[in-house]
């Protein structure tokens, strides 16, 4: 048997951050992770068409910062910040009484080489009974032209209604998935079919963070000697 390791989990800290920033100990800490359980879910299915990629949700003592990554900000806002004073006012009625919550949205400039994004789209095309290979070979084109490096998507399943599932894969450029210096977003998305569930899993590779690496590597150098 493989062993699997996650993408993101791999590169925390060198090149990748959590998505949840907070500390607590005990009950407190229960009770927070089911408040970022509500937050994600509701964002989720509030924001469904607006090209959600990340949500990060970052405590302090009497705030809560929710940073939601976009391909469509404008969704997000609403007219004249409508659609945000909205999301703000749903979010506080769900956390702890006297908390305050900040929403920021960041546009996603290129969503073609977000990794999420794209198994979304791809799902979102088979469940509209779209060819996998047709998705699949779309959604590598177009990472390509917006400059990503190497792009990896298998799907996975009964593709197009077979009997028996299997595992079908494309590759295009370079996916360099055991450095740890290389730049990966990874994502993963569902499509519900009439002959069942179809897994869509997307590696994008965006060049490589060599300076930052080599920083951390002298410094624990340096710390150990």
């Amino acid at each position: 048997m493989g062993r699997k390791v996650h993408p993101v989990g791999f590169r925390l800290k060198i090149n990748r951050d959590w998505s949840a920033r907070w500390y607590a100990e005990g009950t407190r800490y229960r009770d927070l992770l089911q408040e970022d359980f509500e937050i994600r879910r509701y964002l989720e299915k509030k924001l469904e068409k607006a090209g959600i990629s990340r949500i990060e949700i970052e405590r302090y003592p009497t705030q809560v910062q929710v940073t939601i990554h976009t391909a469509r900000p404008g969704i997000v806002i609403g007219r004249k910040g409508e659609n945000v004073k909205e999301i703000r006012e749903a979010l506080e009625a769900l956390c702890a009484e006297g908390t305050k919550v900040k929403v920021e949205v960041e546009e996603i400039e290129k969503p073609d080489t977000d990794a999420y994004l794209v198994a979304k789209n791809i799902a979102g095309q088979l469940e509209r009974r779209i060819g996998h290979s047709r998705a699949m070979k779309r959604a590598i084109g177009q990472a390509m032209r917006q400059g990503a490096k190497g792009i990896r998507i298998e799907t996975s399943g009964r593709l197009g209604g077979a009997e028996m599932s299997r595992k079908e894969w494309m590759v295009e450029g370079r996916v360099p998935r055991n450095t740890l210096r290389s730049y990966i977003d990874y994502g993963f998305a569902e499509a519900l079919t009439t002959y069942g569930r179809i897994g869509v899993k997307v590696w994008v590779y965006k060049g490589d963070n060599k300076s930052d690496f080599e920083d951390r590597k002298s410094r624990r150098t340096v710390e150990t000697e």
